[in-house]
């Protein structure tokens, strides 16, 4: 076997998108949100269904699967590779529009049913060390939750270091086949739960179409642009930040050595300040 990335936004949405293999994302969004009992989900209806032709244009949407289940709750996944300016406020703007898109206006707002998001990140967003958080709104003193409607859950691969020998609960077997998945061979041992299963077999890119390889490598050297993208304006940034604390240095006759030591920026970018 060989199995696709699973980060790559075609691969992504193929493997839980798919409304003919639910049971992915039902199994999935179990584990990672620990719904038991009444609050296990047992069935979703997949809301932006996997298409390939929406991919191979370019006109994929932001949302990478969005889902209601059998209570009415919705659900936004989304795969973030890199950490795109402004991340944090588009995940508080798209969750919010899904909340109030549930109802029309002049509707009760009774029949709003609670809103969550799952993003996975290929990045570091939080300080907490785990690689899960959860983020709630709550009263800061006593932890008191009366709005309960929204939530939002993160998935920070780089604080996942686990081995496969070590992998004991679902929820650390589904975070080890998105980060591993693309560096294995054959279905690991242990791997006994349906969804889960069915979520490698879905990866196995030996199985699909050439139309689906195609959009897929597409995706990845799009995913690469947009990655090299971001960097270059972090990078730009950051040299604009250098440039602005070298000028104020260099107004106070502060040495050209100090300045270069103080801000990385070399004699000649000092020089022409």
């Amino acid at each position: 076997m060989k199995f696709a990335d699973v980060k790559n936004d075609i691969a992504f949405r193929k493997i839980f998108g798919n409304e003919n293999k639910k049971e992915v994302l039902i199994s999935f969004l179990n584990a990672i949100l620990d719904f038991k009992g009444q609050h296990k989900i047992t069935d979703v209806n997949i809301l932006n269904p996997y298409q390939l032709p929406k991919f191979r244009d370019g006109k994929a949407t932001i949302i990478d699967v969005k889902a209601r289940d059998q209570g009415g709750r919705e659900f936004i996944v989304e795969m973030q590779v890199a950490d795109a300016l402004g991340f944090s406020k588009r995940v508080l703007y798209y969750t919010s529009q899904g909340y109030v898109s549930q109802i029309d206006r002049g509707e009760f707002y009774d029949k709003l049913n609670p809103t969550i998001f799952v993003g996975i990140l290929d990045f570091t967003l939080t300080k907490n060390p785990k690689y899960i958080s959860r983020h709630r709104i709550l009263d800061v003193e006593t932890g008191e939750r009366i709005m309960e409607d929204m939530e939002f859950n993160f998935i920070e691969l780089p604080k996942f270091n686990m081995q496969r020998k070590d992998l004991k609960t679902l929820e650390e077997k589904w975070v080890y086949f998105i980060k591993e998945a693309e560096n294995l061979e054959v279905i690991p041992e242990g791997m006994d739960d349906p969804g889960l299963r069915a979520a490698y077999e879905q990866a196995n890119i030996q199985s699909w179409s050439p139309e689906e390889l195609e959009a897929y490598d597409y995706a990845g050297l799009r995913e690469t642009e947009d990655r090299l993208r971001i960097e270059k304006a972090k990078s730009d940034a950051k040299k604009e930040e250098q440039l602005k604390i070298a000028k104020v240095m260099k107004n106070k006759g502060v040495d050209k050595s100090i300045i270069s030591e103080a801000t990385g920026l070399t004699s000649d970018e000092i020089e022409e300040i």
